[in-house]
């Protein structure tokens, strides 16, 4: 049985969040096993499993991120949307829109040290939207 629908994320400052807890309150019932896909809904943020454990991987991610496309480059084009827009959609890119996890006994299969992670590359990017599949 397949099911689809969607759950969206509250509104993030700029940076990159642990957001295991939110999608899991808003996902439906869990079959006992099967994959449940993840599908952000957006050009300027993105969705990814990292650790989970130490906050500093959080923050070396994002700076590694912002040193790797940095704001304000002469050969940016796409600019009328700020300084932050295509520098966004870059990184979305890299690191992508959509996940897949395992679900075994009714829960997210997830390694010890994993979480799922939006990474938000606007500086005031709203709530976020993603479409829920989960395969049974």
């Amino acid at each position: 049985m397949i099911q689809q629908y969607e759950i969206s994320l509250m509104p993030k400052e700029r940076g990159i969040h642990l957001v295991t807890g939110e999608i899991e309150r808003q996902l439906k019932e869990l079959p006992d096993q099967g994959l449940i896909h993840l599908f952000l809904l957006h050009t300027s943020a993105s969705l990814g499993l990292n650790e989970n454990a130490d906050p500093n991987v959080r923050s070396d991610m994002h700076h590694s991120l912002e040193n790797m496309v940095p704001e304000n480059q002469e050969h940016f084009k796409h600019v009328q949307e700020g300084s932050d827009d295509m520098p966004g959609h870059i990184k979305s890119a890299m690191i992508g829109h959509q996940i897949t996890i395992p679900i075994t006994k009714k829960t997210l299969c997830m390694g010890t040290w994993q979480g799922i992670y939006f990474y938000e590359f606007r500086n005031h990017g709203g709530s976020r939207r993603i479409l829920v599949t989960q395969y049974s």
